[in-house]
């Protein structure tokens, strides 16, 4: 009866229903807190938790701490020495995007940092205009744990990202509610400009044929969570895609989890990092003489589940 009252009368997302729920846990915490700290603590997470039920604002990660027990360390690139390593990495859609381009030479490795540049160009790959780069790693992934630390660019626009995608997550024969494939933004920074939600990030999974639907596609926004200062210090963002649902973290911290979809894929899927570049409409806002902006990554790693000895 609740739960048809948000949806439907109050129009409330799943992520605001969330928020619902979570003020509930504090209220029974804040009867029940000793001293004065967690009697601040308790009544900080319920002024976020009603802002994001009323006003979808972002919260703090408040969930349970990063445990990698089980877990091995498979990859890892902590960008040393002076350029990409293309054994490992390869350039992913050089050429026309949205409102620019996308080209490798905006992808450098220096001072143990792989840096992608967002910035206006009279002589670029591609003739004038916007540019920024992507790449993604060579080898593909199903499930395991997925982590980035890095600064996210700062500036309008242009927006950092760090991804995973399968090869057809927007076709509902293919993807199958997110069974045969899906895409799952681990973290996107678009909240540079927002005067309540800066220095805060964007969790979403997206998938097609969710329920049989047959039309289009279904996306999750799983909501808007709190880094610290991410567009002047590192923060890690990771994944945790396990056979039963998908666990988003921000230092260490879960924010949310989801099963969203026909279940979790089940498939291969590309490791994607990223400089998104806007429209041409958001791209006129901005000025091509002035404008640079630097989404900088200090290291990728990738987890997977331990093999166990087969005596």
């Amino acid at each position: 009866m609740l739960e048809k009252f948000l949806t439907e009368t109050l129009k409330l997302a799943p992520r605001q229903m969330w928020g619902v729920e979570q003020m509930g846990i504090y209220f029974k915490k804040l009867f029940s807190a000793k001293g004065a700290k967690a009697v601040i603590a308790c009544l900080v997470a319920i002024a976020e938790c009603f802002g994001l039920a009323i006003l979808d604002t972002p919260t703090t990660p408040r969930g349970q701490e990063l445990d990698l027990t089980g877990y091995e360390l498979v990859f890892e690139d902590e960008f040393e020495g002076n350029a990409l390593n293309t054994d490992v990495w390869q350039y992913r859609g050089s050429g026309p995007r949205r409102g620019g381009f996308n080209a490798e030479s905006q992808v450098k490795v220096e001072n143990g940092n792989m840096v992608i540049t967002g910035d206006y160009q009279k002589n670029g790959t591609y003739g004038e205009g916007w540019y920024t780069g992507m790449v993604k790693l060579r080898e593909r992934y199903c499930k395991g744990y997925f982590e980035i630390r890095c600064i996210v660019n700062a500036g309008s626009g242009f927006w950092s990202a760090f991804w995973i995608q399968a090869d057809a997550p927007y076709t509902a024969s293919i993807s199958k509610g997110g069974v045969g494939g899906c895409e799952i933004d681990i973290f996107e920074s678009m909240s540079y400009d927002n005067t309540f939600g800066r220095n805060s990030v964007s969790q979403t999974v997206h998938c097609a044929g969710v329920d049989g639907v047959q039309e289009g596609f279904q996306s999750r926004m799983l909501g808007d969570f709190y880094g610290k200062n991410i567009y002047e210090e590192y923060n890690t963002y990771g994944l945790e895609w396990n056979d039963e649902e998908y666990i988003f973290y921000i230092n260490g911290v879960e924010t949310c989890r989801t099963s969203f979809g026909n279940g979790v894929s089940e498939v291969m899927e590309d490791v994607i990092v990223s400089l998104e570049i806007p429209d041409e409409e958001k791209l006129a806002k901005l000025d091509k003489e002035s404008y640079h902006t630097e989404f900088i990554v200090d290291y990728v790693k990738i987890y997977q589940p331990k093999m166990t000895a087969v005596n």
